[in-house]
């Protein structure tokens, strides 16, 4: 068992920032097309964090268009360029799922204080 955990702590990166539920996060994810490589920008809401070490992902939502849209993002990836926290936001619960029935201003987080 001490081999698996041995691997995995080797998997985890260190320049990725302390994100939790409720931030506004911009994801630099390289995505292959063909022989090239390009770099997307994926910015929204962080809903859920799950699983621990170097298996932990998060949901990041957005409204793109009028429609929602929802991507799951291992943490650890090497195919995550940068992770940028644009603001921390204030959530008192685990998964901020009920943001999916929301829309416009009301689905908006307070702004954590400093």
């Amino acid at each position: 068992m001490d081999y698996i955990r041995a691997i995995e702590r080797q998997q985890i990166r260190e320049d990725i920032p302390q994100v939790s539920i409720g931030d506004n996060v911009k994801v630099h994810y390289r995505i292959k097309e063909g022989d090239r490589e390009r770099i997307q920008v994926f910015q929204g809401d962080v809903i859920r964090l799950s699983g621990g070490s170097s298996r932990e992902t998060f949901t990041v939502r957005k409204v793109s268009f009028g429609v929602g849209v929802e991507r799951t993002f291992p943490l650890h990836s090497p195919k995550i360029a940068k992770l940028e926290v644009v603001r921390h936001g204030v959530a008192n619960r685990a998964k901020l799922y009920y943001l999916r029935d929301r829309v416009g201003k009301a689905a908006r987080l307070r702004e954590k204080r400093v």
